[in-house]
């Protein structure tokens, strides 16, 4: 009967020793908790920090082997065979429909751009979301310039400029103010000189851009190398430069566009800036509203015209 009771007495106080230490690794596990809790929102902070300066660093890396500010082109790069270019997102660089200078042979010399006609102080903004690769001057060339490299593979150059307003490194949205038009460098009269470049290699703006219409000419460009000697005689043809006949303010500022104004740009939100949409075949009130994350009364409103009113091809509409 002792030896019973000796028995149970160890039990009961091995049973005590384990509660209390289960107690003891319980109540360490609860003050650890908050602690793990932090570190896991820090390691998750810290995961999704390195995630986006991959992503970052990583803009447009299936054409640009490195990122560097030394020079706008690249004349040792090649083109490739095919690349489609997402053209959706864009804003346009000035409101200006004014084309001076064509892209291609100018002067005994290859002009590597198209010259749109602003005026000294007009606002220019970014064409595409994108971050800022130069920000220069160049006496006998482009003046103050700026060149932006975009995610979607183009690289584009606005010179020039009276005053540059970005920063290299800096990441842009679609339709950013990256500066202010001017005639700085090699230039006989105000005036933006635009380029777009792939892989360095300057290639027509006018492939791309409609400054007369004021929009794209589509949602994406597929550049072929095949066609493409072809392709840039078109577009100049019908998106180029027009006669030598003279301009109003009206065709260059658009709807009488305000000058920069930096505290009003500093609220400004992306849906102040002005987009357009050009109507495709078979498209309706309802389905560019869809495509342009707008309302169709906002579609109305912007264009004076009713929910009943029958749209063209190559209509362009107001959606921003």
């Amino acid at each position: 009967m002792n030896i019973g009771n000796h028995v149970k007495a160890f039990i009961i106080t091995v049973a005590t020793a384990l509660a209390g230490q289960s107690a003891q690794a319980q109540d360490l596990l609860a003050r650890q908790a908050p602690i793990d809790r932090k570190a896991r929102i820090v390691d998750t902070l810290m995961l999704q920090r390195i995630i986006e300066e991959e992503m970052e660093a990583s803009i447009a890396a299936d054409l640009y082997a490195n990122w560097n500010n030394t020079g706008v082109h690249n004349r040792n790069a090649l083109l490739p065979e095919q690349y489609k270019i997402d053209l959706r997102d864009f804003t346009m660089p000035t409101p200006s429909r004014v084309i001076t200078s064509n892209y291609g042979p100018r002067w005994g010399r290859r002009h590597e751009g198209l010259d749109i006609k602003v005026y000294t102080g007009d606002t220019i903004r970014s064409a595409f979301s994108g971050r800022v690769r130069i920000v220069k001057f160049d006496r006998k060339g482009y003046g103050n310039y700026v060149v932006v490299r975009h995610p979607n593979g183009l690289e584009t150059v606005y010179g020039h400029l009276s005053r540059q307003l970005v920063r290299e490194g800096q990441d842009l949205k679609s339709g950013d103010v990256i500066g202010l038009g001017g005639s700085t460098g090699r230039s006989s009269g105000s005036h933006l000189h635009f380029e777009t470049l792939l892989n360095g290699i300057p290639i027509n703006p006018a492939l791309l851009f409609d400054f007369r219409m004021q929009d794209v000419t589509g949602d994406f460009y597929t550049y072929n190398r095949a066609t493409y000697a072809d392709e840039d005689r078109e577009a100049t043809r019908l998106r180029g430069k027009m006669g030598n006949g003279g301009y109003t303010p009206e065709m260059v500022r658009g709807d009488a566009a305000p000058a920069f104004n930096p505290a009003k740009e500093t609220a400004r939100s992306s849906s102040s800036v002005k987009k357009y949409h050009k109507v495709k075949k078979g498209e309706t009130l309802s389905s560019i509203a869809r495509k342009r994350h707008t309302t169709v009364d906002r579609l109305c409103r912007l264009n004076g015209i009713k929910k009943s009113a029958k749209l063209r091809p190559n209509q362009i509409l107001r959606y921003s």
